[in-house]
């Protein structure tokens, strides 16, 4: 990018800006031939199937992934698909709307500077920890479908943008106790998001570090040990709860002249308290009177005090 920028300035960013809706539907058209081509696969020989999209109907298995993980030329297809196309793209984008609005107004808002700065910190954090999406249910449970590959190419890049995209539009400069307020709360939720992720994947892989060592488990029948203090003492999913205010200080960098903007943080609170869901259907159905225990010793689920 940097020598792009220096051979052509910004003229190649802002013609991505300008051309996103035909890179959008590039993406959905890319995304559902290689969901027909993952799914011919899926009847090869020695295909590890996914338990839920192995229903016998073309429709639904096409939808949710009838294959486990796809291959092809010994490149786990939904792995790749999982964090580097549409993060990447978010945060290339990012910039190209910075470009495009600089270009329009002659000037760069702090408010999409705080967003995408947000944001692409958001998506290196993704990189920097891909391992850890090895341990998520899109990994281990889900097949690999339409759902996931258009999510994954499509979604990702078009609605994660949206704020960046807006501000393109509408340079809204914010005042500076606001975009404190606004930055403060990005900072602060993030750092929750990392360090409840890092607590929790330290204390499975690593249970005597110094960081982790002295933190309250209860020990299961299951063989498996859940933590009831520390981060994980506030809240069953206290990860989920700093991804969504992380997600929500974004949108307030927009402002509140229209509610489009947050269309993508009612979308995630929505993702999230369907995973909690989820999630908790399944540890109850692992670990039984040990889970009733647990909760009754960390009793929130999403927001500490509230929910």
């Amino acid at each position: 990018m940097y020598l792009v920028f220096r051979s052509y300035g910004l003229g190649p960013f802002v013609w991505v800006a300008n051309n996103f809706f035909q890179f959008m539907v590039s993406a959905l058209i890319f995304a559902t031939l290689q969901s027909l081509a993952v799914y011919m696969m899926s009847f090869g020989k020695d295909k590890l199937l996914a338990l839920g999209g192995n229903s016998g109907y073309f429709a639904y298995d096409f939808f949710i992934g009838r294959e486990l993980n796809p291959q092809f030329m010994g490149v786990d297809i939904k792995y790749f698909c999982e964090l580097r196309p549409g993060l990447i793209g978010w945060a290339f984008l990012n910039l190209c709307f910075i470009a495009k609005q600089y270009s329009r107004f002659h000037f760069v808002s702090n408010s999409i500077l705080i967003v995408s700065t947000s944001q692409i910190v958001y998506v290196l954090d993704s990189l920097w920890f891909e391992r850890a999406v090895l341990t998520t249910m899109d990994i281990t449970t889900e097949g690999f479908g339409w759902m996931l590959s258009m999510g994954d190419l499509c979604w990702v890049p078009s609605l994660y943008t949206l704020q960046a995209r807006y501000l393109s539009f509408y340079p809204l400069v914010l005042t500076n106790w606001y975009a404190l307020l606004v930055s403060t709360l990005s900072l602060f939720s993030y750092l929750l998001f990392r360090l409840s992720n890092y607590e929790k994947n330290e204390f499975r892989s690593n249970p005597n570090s110094s960081y982790v060592k002295n933190l309250k488990f209860i020990e299961t029948k299951a063989g498996s040990r859940l933590l009831v203090s520390g981060w994980w003492g506030l809240a069953r999913h206290i990860n989920y709860t700093g991804d969504w205010f992380l997600g929500l200080s974004q949108c307030m960098a927009t402002g509140f002249d229209t509610p489009l903007t947050y269309t993508f943080s009612i979308y995630f609170l929505t993702l999230l308290l369907h995973r909690n869901y989820r999630d908790e259907h399944k540890c109850k159905t692992k670990y039984g009177k040990d889970w009733d225990r647990y909760c009754g010793i960390v009793k929130y689920k999403f927001i500490p005090y509230v929910y």
